[in-house]
């Protein structure tokens, strides 16, 4: 099995910036925590406020499917319903 790096992007309703940031944010210490997570960091763009980035990398892509169905993405996704103007997700292997 090989390493997977995952890149997500989410953009944010414009007058649901700060809500987005917090449930975001409370996705970091439990899959930190979760088998396979290497690495789990959540960026936000200095010139548009609403663009946030998460820069993940796993052991293997089938550890990372187990996190994609964990009960706080569930959770994750129910809370910032109608909240998110668009998210978009890279598997991606490192070359180099």
């Amino acid at each position: 099995m090989s390493k997977l790096t995952i890149v997500a992007h989410i953009t944010a309703k414009a007058d649901k910036i700060e809500h987005v940031k917090a449930e975001l944010k409370k996705l970091i210490h439990i899959t930190l925590s979760e088998e396979g997570c290497l690495q789990y960091d959540l960026h936000q763009d200095n010139e548009n406020p609403a663009y946030f980035l998460f820069y993940e990398n796993w052991e293997s892509r089938e550890l990372w499917q187990k996190h994609m169905g964990a009960q706080h993405l569930q959770d994750y996704r129910a809370a910032t319903d109608g909240a998110v103007e668009e998210f978009t997700l890279n598997e991606m292997t490192k070359v180099a």
